[in-house]
């Protein structure tokens, strides 16, 4: 799995005008295909008088599923160009699509290029993005006499406790980055001389 990923944090859209031609961007999170083909026939409907509806998604936490749109447009003058922009700011599991209504200007293969590449970092802008960690939940179970330095240990180092449950000892429930977790298990380990039960639980993103 991917220890981070950069996608948007939410749903954003901005317009652009080149020579009369609006050329409105709609940018949604989409953690699956069907999602984003959803989101697409959604946009199509909602501008369902435009002349064009153009699109690019990238999904994966690797970026690994590509899929783009000219919708009518010359070849490689709209959908390539907003893949490129999602490629290029390396952001994944999110669909970007731009509506066009024509102004009765021809802009010109080169035109078009720049109308939907600006169109798409219009958008992608409004949208923010941020970049997703892998966490690994934890248990840290410990007598109480070591609670106060393992917590304050965890603070410290900027994990965040979700919970802590007191019975006849004290679990910590908390989240580290996954790449850090035998580190975190062996500092848990030094504080407690060994004492505090350490377990690694299921990942996540955040």
């Amino acid at each position: 799995m991917a220890q981070s990923y950069k996608t948007v944090k939410h749903y954003g859209t901005d317009e652009v005008v080149v020579k009369k031609s609006r050329f409105i961007a709609d940018v949604y999170p989409a953690e699956t295909e069907a999602e984003a083909l959803e989101r697409i026939s959604e946009v199509k409907k909602k501008y369902h008088d435009a002349r064009h509806n153009c699109c690019a998604y990238r999904i994966g936490k690797k970026g690994e599923f590509l899929k783009y749109s000219d919708d009518g447009e010359p070849q490689g003058t709209a959908g390539i160009p907003m893949l490129d922009i999602l490629k290029g700011e390396d952001i994944t599991d999110a669909v970007v699509i731009v509506t066009r209504y024509f102004g009765g200007i021809l802009l010109g293969t080169g035109g078009l290029v720049r109308a939907y590449s600006q169109a798409a970092k219009a958008g992608l802008k409004a949208a923010e993005t941020v970049t997703m960690t892998l966490y690994r939940r934890t248990e840290i179970t410990s007598d109480y006499s070591l609670h106060g330095k393992i917590q304050y240990m965890l603070l410290k180092s900027g994990y965040k406790i979700s919970d802590t449950v007191f019975t006849d000892k004290v679990k910590i429930i908390s989240a580290c980055p996954a790449e850090e977790t035998d580190n975190l298990e062996a500092r848990v380990k030094d504080i407690s001389q060994g004492k505090a039960v350490f377990e690694a639980g299921g990942l996540f993103y955040g």
